[in-house]
């Protein structure tokens, strides 16, 4: 295994990033503070997101955090609070224009290479945001979801408004937002919300092995493939049907296409190259 810490260098302890063959492992590292989020953070977490999807020897991404207690608690209120590391939140509201193309959530929503969230722990507010950002949830059974927002007196600001109703429809979203609910492990399998719950001790072991899985096939295929799951969010059916068709025929033309088939017909794993 190769590591390499994320950039900008002054925030090289507070998120990891480390590569396994095709898997990147891209993990929150300040379990002191609950793995909160730091304006450092932000930054070298958009920074190893885009290295990962920059890198063609990966093929999938696991997010996480360092620690048992939890994945992310949201922001960190305490340093915001004392201004000793402001994120925007004590900025003047006459501000009319905000550029949120490199944060995380947007970064991990425009990412075309599969990520996993292994929900080592609880997940609050931001962090829960960003843990619905991932394509898979793979969840500890001693973790929870907290949608807490409204107890703060803030809304999901980072996407959970966009992504909660699209996943357990509009009813269910506004009850757990309306009311700040915090729900179990297995509350939040029940809504579909993750898709496994394992041990505690078998968060990364499961993730790992369904990295390993994904990473098995061609990766063309299935960048491909989330391009076009995300696209048909926001798309007709007979607008999106052309899409695909349109994403299919490149990969005709693929090593990997050829490859197989060939391992189809000859009854073996077949070895793609991304290419």
């Amino acid at each position: 295994m190769t590591s390499t810490a994320a950039k900008p260098a002054s925030a090289a302890e507070e998120v990891l990033h480390t590569t396994d063959g095709p898997i990147a492992t891209i993990t929150l590292n300040a379990p002191s503070r609950m793995n909160t989020i730091s304006r450092p953070m932000l930054e070298a977490l958009s920074m190893a997101l885009l290295d990962a999807q920059a890198d063609p020897a990966i093929r999938v991404i696991i997010l996480t955090a360092a620690g048992d207690r939890a994945f992310c608690a949201g922001l960190n209120l305490e340093a915001q609070k004392s201004g000793t590391d402001s994120i925007g939140l004590n900025q003047s509201f006459m501000r009319t224009t905000i550029d949120l193309r490199d944060t995380p959530p947007t970064v991990l929503h425009n990412l075309d290479k599969p990520v996993i969230c292994a929900l080592n722990g609880s997940a609050a507010g931001y962090g829960l945001d960003l843990a619905l950002g991932a394509d898979i949830r793979i969840m500890s059974s001693t973790a929870k979801l907290a949608a807490s927002y409204a107890k703060r007196a803030v809304l999901p600001e980072s996407g959970g408004t966009w992504y909660l109703p699209r996943l357990i429809g509009w009813s269910k979203a506004a009850e757990l937002i309306f009311t700040g609910r915090t729900l179990s492990a297995d509350e939040s399998l029940a809504l579909g919300l993750v898709s496994q719950v394992v041990p505690a001790g078998e968060v990364m072991g499961t993730a790992r092995a369904v990295a390993n899985e994904i990473a098995a096939n061609a990766p063309l295929a299935v960048q491909a493939a989330k391009r076009m799951m995300r696209m048909a969010w926001n798309e007709p059916f007979g607008e999106h049907v052309h899409h695909v068709f349109l994403q299919l025929l490149p990969l005709f033309g693929t090593q990997d296409f050829k490859e197989g088939i060939a391992a189809f017909m000859e009854k073996r794993a077949p070895d793609f190259k991304g290419r």
